[in-house]
């Protein structure tokens, strides 16, 4: 079963990066299995520029890639255990 605790334990460290002269933020997240997902987030005034937002942001977008990929996993199995 996908749930949030899952989800979060598949995380095994964070990466943030912002472009410089930019207000793009990108999280990297690389999982168990080394795999890795990334989210971004742009403010579009740069004087509302917030680097913690922005961080808080990419993961939440790099987050719910896992859920995407999860999701697609759960499915696949469910379907091959079904098909046998």
């Amino acid at each position: 079963m996908l749930t949030e605790a899952h989800i979060k334990n598949l995380v095994q460290e964070e990466q943030y990066y912002v472009f410089p002269g930019t207000t793009v933020t990108v999280c990297c997240l690389t999982l168990t299995n080394g795999f890795n997902v990334t989210g971004e987030a742009a403010c579009i005034h740069p004087g509302d520029f917030d680097a913690a937002k922005g961080r808080q942001i990419a993961k939440t977008n790099a987050i719910n890639e896992i859920w995407k990929l999860e999701g697609y996993r759960a499915k696949q199995a469910i379907h091959e255990e079904a098909a046998e």
